[in-house]
């Protein structure tokens, strides 16, 4: 079969999306992968060699620096990716390329990482924190409509939909009324062992973003006097810099290798904020280290309460901070914590995603 990789951006290096690419490249090595926009620099030497090929936006001057306010051109430059040639096409996606067109006995398989954010479920908070002023939010707020009719339209081209947690299958249920398979994203766990040596500290790490909430990690360590290590970079870092006290470090930017070792050796790993599905809870136990994270999401899927971990809601300090309190009083098995990350692992990934494949295109066939 021809087969294409589509996927809605190449420009901030691999992050989770970008890993679970790879993997999806690991899978169809031939495939040429199409997607709206590339930052060569950014990506660095992990996509060198693929064959990627870009949309109408690249050629925009300074489109690469200022891709967020382009939003609007989005969908015209998706329509227009040519993937005639092709009988399968596999989108990644959380925003756009889920929508491309293909012809009628194309078959379209969509891993979706979420419904667009800031065109659904978190459209107002985008809005709010979107620069400039009244004049540029309610412009924004004027194109939403037309921009989620686009969407909710465009979901009829997927074949089939593919959802990384049962949060993101319920939010495909709602918003496009289509039904989605679960199949979780692949987690590196052999690149963590379990170490024996622990240290007397907590650990976040995680991009330094509002909506990550690391602010509420910061003031429930804050009033708990327990140390907390803060791993990250972002907009937020210099306001979290000035809210720590003195048992909290925020570090900034660390790489892989220090990201392991401190992984490995925290009491516990932190998760204030709701993810779609969540990468980093899951390379915590891979290192037996157990996890309190908010209760909401996908760590829903991923954390046995009370085995692997514990959940907090509501989202507040005070909710932290009695979980944390909570934490002090239980143990944890590392094992335990290992075994169930193993659950996530990049072969269980390779194997499913393989096996649906096949078995969709029997179906389609």
């Amino acid at each position: 079969m021809r087969v294409a990789l589509v996927h809605d951006y190449l420009m901030q290096g691999m992050r989770g999306a970008e890993r679970v690419l790879a993997i999806l490249h690991d899978l169809y090595p031939d495939a040429p992968i199409y997607t709206l926009l590339h930052n060569p620099e950014k990506m660095g030497q992990a996509t060198a060699d693929w064959d990627i090929r870009t949309s109408l936006l690249q050629k925009i001057p300074g489109a690469r620096r200022l891709h967020r306010k382009l939003f609007a051109l989005m969908p015209l430059a998706v329509e227009r990716l040519d993937l005639s040639e092709y009988d399968l096409v596999i989108s990644s996606s959380s925003a756009w390329v889920k929508n491309v067109r293909t012809p009628p006995d194309t078959l379209h398989i969509c891993y979706c990482y979420s419904p667009a954010r800031f065109l659904w479920h978190w459209s107002d908070q985008y809005v709010r924190r979107l620069p400039g002023g009244s004049l540029i939010h309610g412009a924004v707020k004027a194109l939403l409509p037309a921009l989620r009719l686009w969407d909710r339209y465009g979901t009829r081209r997927v074949t089939e939909f593919v959802a990384i947690s049962t949060t993101v299958q319920q939010r495909i249920r709602r918003y496009f009324e289509r039904e989605a398979t679960i199949i979780h994203p692949p987690v590196d766990t052999e690149r963590f062992q379990l170490v024996s040596q622990q240290e007397d500290y907590f650990l976040i790490v995680s991009s330094l973003n509002p909506y990550k909430r690391v602010d509420l990690a910061v003031e429930a360590f804050n009033h708990l006097e327990l140390p907390l290590v803060v791993i990250g970079q972002g907009p937020e870092y210099e306001r979290l810099k000035q809210l720590a006290g003195p048992t909290v470090e925020v570090l900034g930017w660390c790489d892989d290798e220090e990201v392991s070792h401190r992984m490995a050796r925290c009491r516990a790993f932190v998760m204030p904020q709701e993810e779609d599905f969540g990468i980093a809870p899951l390379e915590a136990q891979s290192c037996g280290r157990p996890v309190i994270a908010y209760g909401a999401g996908g760590v829903l899927d991923s954390i046995v309460d009370g085995e692997t971990g514990l959940l907090f809601t509501p989202q507040t300090p005070q909710a932290l901070c009695e979980t944390v309190w909570r934490f002090e009083q239980m143990d944890f098995a590392p094992q335990t914590c290992r075994d169930n990350a193993l659950r996530f692992g990049v072969g269980r990934f390779k194997r499913e995603f393989s096996d649906f494949v096949e078995t969709v295109c029997a179906q389609h066939r």
